[in-house]
This record gives C-alpha cells, structure tokens and sequence, in this order.
C-alpha cells in the first residue's frame, strides 16, 4: 500500500508562504528534496511515494517556482532562495536531513550546508552542478556572456526574455537527450509553461539567471565542504544533459569521499523517465549509512 502525500503552506516571515509537499513518518530519517527551473516540487510527484516508505519527505517550492507566496518586495536572487529554505526547515523543526539537489537546488542546498554542515546527513545529487566545468555552455554560453554585463543590458534582457517566455525552452529541457521523447508527462512541461506565465515570472527568472555566478562564486566553498566531509554522497546523473553535463558529475571524485556515481541514459530531468532506478539507488546507498 503506497504512502500518501500530502501539502502544506507555512509561513515563515511576514507574507512569505512555503508551498511543500510531505511523505512519510516523521519517525524516519529526513530528505528534502529541492528542485531547480523551470519547475517546482511537481518534479518529485513520482519519486516521493518511493522514498516514503524509507524517509520523511519533504519537498518544498523554492521561492520564485511552483506555488510558494513572497511579498511583493522579495529579492529574488540566490542567496536569498536559501535563506528562505532555511526558515521553511527551521519552521519545520528540521534538525538533521538530506538533501536531494537537482539544478538551481544544487546551490540552494550547498548554502544550506555551508550555514550548517552538521545537519546535512546525505547528498543525492541528480544533474546538481557544483563544479564549472560542469556548466555546460550549449546552454549557458548566453548567460554567461550576460553575467560580463550590466545586468539591465538591453541586449541580453530582450533576447533572454524571449528565451524564458517560449515554451519550446521549457519541453526541451525534458525531452532533450531522452530515448523516448514520447513517453514524458506532458502535464510536467504544461504545469511550469502556466506558472511561468504568471505575471512578473520574466522578471524574476531573468534576474535568478544573472544571479547564478554567484553560485559559481561559491563552488569552491562547496567543494571544500565535500572535501571535509564524510557524508554519503550519491550522483544520480542524466548523462546526455546539455545544462550540467558529465564533467561537473566527474569532477565530484575530487572532493566527495564517500561517493558512488550512477550515469542514466538520458537528459536533463531524469526523474521523468528513471524514477524507480533512482530511488532504488537511494534506498540501497544511502538509507543504510544514515
């Protein structure tokens, strides 16, 4: 009998609202697992019943995603995203977890980590880049050359505007480097095309692309937690991804000591077409070490 999911909001500023899924015996060890763009915790639909069974789910929508609710005058920039996370686990009364970090929440969960390495029990990382050789410039040669300018620069505003507000760039990032294009729910695609056509959704994308080298900033720090660290640290990793390629999943055997990498044959998010061989990965790597 599957374990069912449930959602919640809970405050945790003045008219900041996190939108979470949860699973699971509170009784179990926690994973938190974070999602990156275009998405939001919709992405883990299919992978929370499975870790239920051996976790306490909990998935949240990073602010800017999914149905999360910020003050109009919210700053969305990365290091902000984090601090947020971490009151939605401080309001949770999360002591110790797991992380599950998947493209922006790669870096949301590494702050995470950085404000506090002895919460974190276990890192899954699923196409979670933290190295930069790992950015793969197929996809993020625009934006980098972005991030060389002022971030108003009408050039780079209006070409990546126009690169967020097309659908085709949302479907792709699932289908692309996937055996059977066909087979991918399309209502994951549908569901973030409506939420990112939500007023201000350009706006605040726009900003979280210009706002990502600071992540890139950081890479060191993170690896250097890796470095200190014993925790297990499993890579999930699509192999065919065109947006953090297989370098930035190598590259991990520099600095993680207890490590077990697991390439998939296909793209991007490959929670759609490899959920029951990830999560098999997770409950027979991790759940025995936490």
């Amino acid at each position: 009998m599957s374990i069912a999911t449930s959602v919640h909001k809970v405050s945790v500023q003045n008219e900041t609202n996190v939108f979470y899924r949860e699973a699971g015996s509170p009784n179990k060890p926690t994973i938190l697992l974070l999602h990156g763009y275009p998405t939001s915790s919709n992405m883990f639909r299919n992978l929370i019943p499975l870790l239920a069974p051996h976790f306490h789910v909990i998935a949240p929508d990073i602010p800017g995603f999914g149905f999360t609710e910020l003050p109009s005058s919210y700053k969305y920039d990365f290091a902000n995203l984090a601090d947020t996370i971490d009151l939605f686990v401080q309001a949770l009364k999360l002591k110790k977890f797991a992380i599950y970090i998947f493209d922006y929440g790669a870096p949301v969960g590494l702050r995470l980590a950085l404000k506090d390495p002895t919460r974190i029990t276990a890192i899954v990382s699923q196409n979670g880049n933290a190295y930069e050789e790992g950015i793969d410039d197929r996809f993020w040669k625009p934006i980098r050359e972005y991030w060389k300018t002022d971030e108003h620069n009408a050039q780079f505003v209006d070409a990546l505007s126009k690169f967020i507000e097309d659908p085709v760039n949302i479907v792709s990032q699932y289908v692309h480097g996937v055996k059977t294009p066909d087979s991918i729910d399309p209502g994951a695609y549908l569901l973030d095309e409506a939420l990112l056509k939500r007023s201000g959704q350009t706006a605040i994308q726009l900003g979280l692309f210009y706002d990502y080298k600071t992540n890139v900033d950081l890479y060191p720090q993170f690896q250097n937690f890796l470095r200190g660290s014993n925790i297990p640290v499993l890579l999930a990793w699509g192999k065919n991804d065109i947006i953090f390629n297989v370098d930035g999943a190598e590259a991990y055997k520099r600095d993680a000591k207890n490590l077990k990498i697991v390439y998939f044959d296909t793209g991007h998010f490959a929670l759609e077409s490899h959920v029951e061989e990830i999560s098999k990965e997770i409950v027979e790597f991790v759940v025995p070490q936490l």
